[in-house]
């Protein structure tokens, strides 16, 4: 994997720039694979790039972006084919890339499941097909509907093509009334090779590899096509079911084969990471001669009632995992470095290469993160790639671990060219020219212009009209660029006077080239639908930094309303410059109890720097109170003030909301008896395990916090309970043990 920055070592600053290179990168990558059936990348690549953005995840929660790719599964299904929405999701899986990996995949099982390190656990092991997932609904027997996975929730209706696939059977015999089977579509080595053959012959378009050939002869509109195509077929899985298959996973995948279905014969039940390793390693010496691709090994927890426990996280089961092969690397001139500015105002360094393959795909991008990373340092200024410095003109070594740019992850100083000079960063905006500042503990430099940047400004209108936000029919980002540079929308409330200014007269949209009066009249009506808009899609369509999809459903969901948020943000507006001086003073008080040998007393300087000079009434409590919001934080709160109380910026957020009709959040509602309660677990479970007593009361529609607040409205506490017990009971919150809890929630 190269040089490339630990994610232990990454500063907050590094790692919320990173997620979002991620983020972007891997929905292309999703597309590509998913929907487009041109993959950019290779499995293996993607994975080792998606593991880091999770590791990230995991070490800063409170930076994880509502486009995350760890909350995604596939892409948003093509047009062409009607949409078919899955009755239970089809997810992606969780990944392992080492035997540590497997390991610690079976130790997070036992300890939610609460299982000794002695006590009997059976996986199953499967080769992990390279091909195109596809799910098969049988009613009383018969195939009535085949749909691919598309997003995971709605995927396309596929049923004529699925039906001229031989392996998959018309009729079952003794098989549940309801039955929806899941597996692979594939093509072998042998019958891609021929069907390429017979492509170039007929003067036609040949495939890249297999897995691309399955994917297109699967979504042909002429069933006729698939029909001709050698398609194959391994069933590994089942959705809706009206009985159950089996007990065991061993036993449902043995059931399926009796019913007719093609299961993998290399399918084997294992007695621990051990003989799962062993038999990864024993799949793994077949691959080449196996005849069809694979890029990993499968493992699921066999017995179907601890699978049944241990549920689902967002986007996968916590009951299996894949066990992946090795991503690839390759050596190639780096021609030139250019910086992009983005619409957060980050200059991002890009490496322009001399194409190069790169796990079957050509690579001629790749990143270099930022200014410290090109010069061989970290964020805390320890040497990386052995403190060298990367040049224009250099050998340099670029690995594919998911991301659609790869990334630079050594030099050869032996090919370097006699005149290659360093790198020098800009200090000013290659946009706009204004200055390029770079905060103290920020990793990024950013340039100071905002509105008036024209990166900023197009990004910022592009993110606006992004799927997630007001999601425009017929306005996307070419046609933002367009209509920027001619100045018809410098900003987004001029979206919604753009009818008024150019529906009629001598400039008018409909006679620029490539519009004509029914598109831009369509154009006109799907600007005016989304005059009336969510409060979730507004708050996150103002592009506000760390205010992704996710905050910005949380924050529609405590404030409701549009005016509540304002009135509240407003008010804590005052409170944003001593929170940061807060924080500046607890590091100092640190560093001196450091340097003394004392315990810092980090409660008297918060309450020092707080307490004086007094805040307006309501500024601190209003802060507070969108810091404690769950899944917010100070951080977004800050961002959220600072947002607000840019007059510019204000000023532009105000004539939008002046266009618009926002709608209020609805709140959540089912008869769970804890849903919207914000719950907090303590002490030590004695009936279930904190991870599954989370999973349970989320899954009731409970919001479940790490910490006592305000906000809490339900403390169960397991024997050992300390502070959290204690501020609980301060605070008039109610506390229960942990068989209340159960009788509660039945």
């Amino acid at each position: 994997m190269g040089d490339e920055i630990l994610v232990d070592m990454l500063s907050e600053d590094q790692a919320r720039v990173e997620l979002a290179q991620l983020a972007k990168a891997l929905a292309r990558a999703d597309q590509a694979y998913h929907r487009d059936d041109a993959p950019e990348i290779s499995d293996a690549d993607y994975d080792a790039l998606k593991r880091r953005n999770v590791a990230i995840e995991a070490r800063f929660p409170h930076l994880k972006r509502a486009d995350s790719p760890s909350n995604k599964v596939g892409a948003a299904p093509a047009e062409g084919f009607s949409k078919v929405a899955h009755a239970q999701r089809m997810l992606s899986l969780g990944n392992a890339f080492t035997d540590d990996d497997v390991e610690d995949f079976d130790q997070r099982v036992r300890n939610f499941l609460g299982l000794g390190a002695d006590a009997p656990l059976s996986y199953t092991a499967e080769p992990k097909i390279d091909g195109l997932s596809l799910s098969l609904r049988y009613e009383q027997g018969q195939l009535v509907q085949a749909a691919t996975r598309g997003d995971g929730e709605t995927g396309e209706n596929v049923t004529a093509n699925a039906r001229t696939i031989s392996d998959i059977p018309q009729i079952l015999q003794n098989a549940p009334d309801v039955l929806e089977v899941r597996g692979e579509v594939y093509m072998s080595h042998a019958d891609f090779d021929a069907l390429n053959t017979r492509q170039d012959q007929a003067g036609q378009k040949t495939f890249a590899n297999p897995r691309n050939a399955a994917a297109g002869s699967l979504r042909q509109l002429d069933a006729t096509i698939t029909k001709a195509r050698p398609l194959r077929f391994f069933a590994y899985a089942w959705g809706v079911v009206s009985e159950p298959l089996a007990d065991t996973q061993k036993g449902a995948i043995d059931r399926l084969h009796a019913l007719g279905f093609h299961t993998n014969p290399l399918t084997a039940l294992c007695d621990g990471p051990g003989q799962m390793i062993s038999h990864y390693r024993d799949i793994e010496m077949q691959r080449a001669s196996l005849g069809y691709d694979i890029d990993g090994v499968v493992y699921k927890v066999n017995d179907l009632a601890f699978q049944e426990r241990l549920g689902f996280r967002s986007t996968t089961p916590r009951w299996a995992t894949a066990h992946k092969f090795p991503a690839e690397l390759a050596w190639t001139r780096l021609e030139a470095i250019e910086i992009q500015v983005g619409r957060t105002g980050a200059l991002s360094p890009v490496a322009r290469l001399q194409p190069v393959t790169v796990g079957g795909v050509v690579v001629s991008n790749a990143t270099l993160h930022n200014e410290d990373y090109i010069v061989g340092r970290d964020s805390n200024g320890n040497e990386i790639r052995g403190g060298k410095d990367i040049r224009v003109g250099d050998w340099v070594q670029v690995y594919r671990a998911g991301d659609v740019i790869p990334k630079v992850a050594d030099v050869d100083l032996s090919n370097r060219p006699a005149d290659a000079t360093p790198f020098i960063f800009p200090k000013v905006c290659p946009e706009c020219g204004s200055a390029a500042i770079r905060e103290e503990g920020d990793a990024v430099r950013r340039c100071t212009g905002g509105l008036i940047c024209p990166a900023q400004a197009i990004e910022k209108l592009k993110h606006f009209v992004s799927r997630g936000a007001f999601d425009i029919e017929g306005l996307g980002a070419k046609q933002v660029e367009q209509f920027h540079a001619d100045g018809w929308i410098k900003e987004p409330a001029d979206i919604f006077t753009l009818q008024e200014r150019f529906g009629s007269g001598i400039q008018q949209l409909k006679n620029r080239e490539g519009w004509g009066d029914k598109s831009a009249q369509n154009l006109f009506d799907a600007i005016e639908e989304r005059r009336s808009i969510p409060l979730n899609r507004v708050i996150f369509a103002l592009g506000i930094r760390h205010v992704g999809e996710a905050a910005a459903k949380d924050l529609a969901q405590n404030f409701i309303s549009w005016e509540k948020l304002v009135q509240t943000v407003d008010r804590a507006l005052p409170a944003v410059d001593r929170h940061l001086a807060t924080q500046v003073a607890v590091q100092a008080e640190r560093a001196a109890a450091k340097a003394q040998g004392r315990r810092a007393n980090i409660a008297r300087v918060r309450e020092e720097i707080w307490a004086t000079p007094p805040l307006p009434e309501g500024a601190k409590a209003s802060f507070l109170e969108i810091d404690a919001i769950d899944g917010i934080g100070a951080t977004v709160a800050t961002s959220l003030a600072k947002a607000f109380g840019n007059a510019k910026e204000r000023a532009m957020i105000d004539r939008l909301v002046a266009q618009l009709a926002i709608q209020d959040a609805e709140r959540a509602a089912t008869d769970s008896p804890v849903a919207g309660k914000t719950v907090v677990f303590t002490g030590t479970l004695e009936k279930m395990t904190r991870a599954e007593a989370k999973a349970r009361a989320e899954a009731l529609g409970a919001k479940v916090s790490g910490s006592v607040s305000k906000k809490t409205d339900l403390l169960v506490a397991g024997p050992g309970a300390g502070s959290k017990a204690k501020k609980a009971a301060d605070l008039g919150i109610e506390v229960i043990d942990e068989d209340t809890w159960l009788a509660l929630i039945g």
